[in-house]
């Protein structure tokens, strides 16, 4: 089977890493891939958002199963637009894509469906938001309505603060905005559960804790994520019934009112509060950096299960995670996640070596005159996986260390609630 993968980032060489293990594939395209996957699979150079270009090289090239990575074609509806091929493309559409797309959407198909999440308000303007924020309670979150990268999201502690956030998100921060959101603020601990879906069934594909904040000690600005582990220790049998029961669920079935199906990954990122599950938001694909960290604990064939999603046939696979523990470390241009510099050389990445169950994962790099220079502020990203997370941790330190690589920084405590607590 020959298959293209959509995106540039870690998850996409994470993914494409998984599926050349198996031995039905015979042909990867990434598009337009990077650094590290251009030494396992052959990059196309096409944007993701020109979705025409995108479609004639697949059919040229006798590709047969389209990998979506990013959010942003998703929500685009780049599945819908492949509807005329007999290409098989993993991902939700354009109707359902739009969990992720806008947190409006989300907001009011939880309200519709019962599903527990903070109480909210929408602001439709500056003005607006001048009185509302007055008479909301403090700590608040303030969130832009569309796609942000995981940076559109504040939390304020006062008047001031809230008004700050709320005329940069008007003021164009994340692009051209309508209105934003207010949300209570939920005091609680934040787990990423994973589901994958076929439009008629969904099977559980692991959990992660993420590291939003750029800092150690969850401290600074948000960011796509700076580290993460997996399972969550959060997680227990009785609070993943109330998961599934109360929030997934009913989402798969009120994509189902809307007379669509839900097809792909569901990222469900969620607070954890007196032992209730609250939803937070919804990504409409594998989460990044919570991907790199999951993928390498999955033992099926990873293309067998995209192809069995596209197919309506899931149910005929049970997935099995086995039980080591994952942890990730990513590795930023320093700036991140402000501005930075790019196009700087990471010097003697190929003098790292390797034991089994260890990965480097390539986010935001490309290649210059066999030079592998930071094209992101995410740039690389190091996983290990084994029983012992501490070990893990140290072992991934050592490696991030050899590097020359002045340009970085990373932080050292990721997944500290369970080793160092």
């Amino acid at each position: 089977m020959i298959v293209g993968i959509i995106g540039s980032g870690g998850r996409e060489h994470a993914i494409c890493t998984k599926i050349r293990e198996s031995s039905k594939i015979s042909k990867i395209f990434c598009i337009p891939g990077n650094a590290g996957t251009n030494h396992i699979a052959e990059n196309i150079d096409i944007k993701i958002e020109d979705f025409k270009s995108i479609k004639n090289f697949c059919l040229n090239n006798n590709i047969e199963l389209l990998i979506v990575g990013p959010e942003q074609p998703l929500v685009d509806g780049i599945v819908d637009y492949f509807l005329d091929t007999n290409i098989k493309v993993f991902g939700p559409n354009k109707l359902a894509s739009k969990l992720e797309g806008s947190k409006i959407f989300t907001k009011e198909l939880c309200e519709r469906y019962n599903i527990p999440t903070a109480n909210f308000k929408i602001i439709e303007s500056l003005k607006n938001a001048e009185v509302s924020l007055k008479s909301f309670k403090y700590p608040l979150v303030i969130k832009a309505d569309g796609l942000a990268a995981g940076k559109g999201v504040y939390i304020c502690k006062n008047y001031k603060e809230g008004y700050i956030a709320a005329k940069e998100i008007f003021n164009g921060k994340f692009g051209k905005a309508k209105n934003l959101l207010i949300e209570e603020f939920l005091d609680g601990e934040e787990m990423s559960y994973f589901v994958i879906s076929d439009g008629k069934s969904y099977q559980f594909i692991g959990s992660a804790q993420d590291h939003k904040r750029v800092g150690e000690g969850d401290k600074g600005k948000n960011t796509g994520g700076m580290g993460c582990y997996s399972p969550s220790r959060l997680l227990n049998s009785k609070l993943a019934k109330k998961i599934n029961n109360k929030i997934i669920v009913p989402t798969l079935n009120a994509i189902k009112d809307m007379g669509s199906e839900y097809i792909g990954f569901l990222y469900v990122g969620l607070m954890i509060k007196n032992e209730n599950p609250y939803l937070i938001e919804f990504n409409v694909r594998m989460g990044d950096p919570e991907c790199q960290t999951i993928i390498p604990l999955l033992e099926n064939d990873l293309s067998e299960i995209f192809f069995d999603c596209c197919v309506g046939k899931l149910s005929e696979k049970k997935i099995r995670l086995g039980n080591k523990k994952s942890i990730c470390i990513v590795l930023c241009s320093k700036g991140y996640p402000e501005d930075y510099k790019k196009d700087s050389e990471i010097s003697k990445l190929n003098e790292l070596s390797l034991k089994n169950n260890e990965y480097i994962y390539h986010a935001g790099t490309k290649l210059k005159d066999n030079k592998i220079l930071n094209s992101g502020g995410r740039v690389l990203n190091f996983v290990s996986t084994s029983n012992n997370l501490k070990k893990s941790r140290d072992d991934l330190i050592k490696l991030i260390k050899i590097l020359d690589w002045k340009n970085g920084f990373f932080r050292k405590d990721i997944a500290y609630k369970v080793i160092d607590q």
